[in-house]
């Protein structure tokens, strides 16, 4: 159900919300203006510019954004379904707070569902198959090397993404890249990641490349691990 109209409740709260909108403006242009504005709230989400635990108004964040509030709220009625916000009537969105414990049960789901497909991929997938994913690789370099977090967000899901595709399962895709987007928000409070930590990232795609070509399998399987474990 969309919101519609502004009531006194909602304006006090937008008077107050500039306080905790994310002070980078992310304008979006006007067409595809509600997957624009998803994307960046997103992004703003990965780069910790939406605070776990603080409350955000859609007026407000529209205004931020250059757009009205009514994309602002599709936009986070969806992060709600992704579990990212909670909605509250007449006041706005919760960021939700997660635990380092969530973070590594979501690391263990994501072992135990790609792990058996990248080991099976390795014994049947091609070396061109595999060379023809360098260049998703390298966005992730490219990314990390900038210290562009969000921009890596999106390039790590890409890399991944295109991996799982060679399985040919859309199911296993979306859930993966689902439970992958949900492992990328931070923890509250936790120091921004540092470019260093990005650079080390990305190379295990790279190292996962080398070893998928290989057919190197208790590589591949440690490196899937490991690299969970460390996002």
């Amino acid at each position: 159900m969309l919101w519609t109209g502004r009531n006194p409740e909602e304006d006090r709260v937008h008077e107050t919300a500039h306080a905790r909108v994310p002070a980078q403006r992310r304008k979006v242009l006007r067409h595809s203006v509600r997957g624009q504005v998803l994307d960046a709230l997103r992004a703003a989400l990965v780069d910790g510019e939406l605070v776990p635990g603080e409350i955000y108004s859609g007026p407000a964040l529209g205004e931020r954004f250059g757009v009205s509030a009514t994309p602002v709220r599709e936009a986070m009625q969806q992060l709600a379904v992704e579990g990212a916000v909670e909605c509250l009537p007449n006041r706005g969105f919760r960021v939700l707070s997660r635990t380092a414990r969530e973070l590594a049960d979501l690391a263990e789901v994501r072992a135990l569902l790609e792990v058996p497909v990248m080991l099976r991929l390795a014994r049947t997938v091609p070396e061109a198959d595999w060379q023809a994913l360098r260049p998703a690789a390298a966005a992730t370099a490219e990314a990390a090397a900038a210290g562009d977090l969000p921009g890596y967000a999106e390039a790590d899901r890409a890399f991944h993404r295109a991996v799982l595709r060679l399985a040919g399962n859309d199911q296993l895709v979306h859930v993966a890249e689902e439970l992958h987007r949900r492992s990328q928000w931070p923890l509250p409070g936790a120091p921004r990641v540092r470019r260093a930590d990005l650079v080390a990232d990305a190379a295990e795609h790279s190292a996962l490349l080398e070893a998928l070509i290989a057919r190197d399998l208790p590589v591949v399987e440690a490196l899937v691990r490991e690299h969970f474990a460390g996002a």
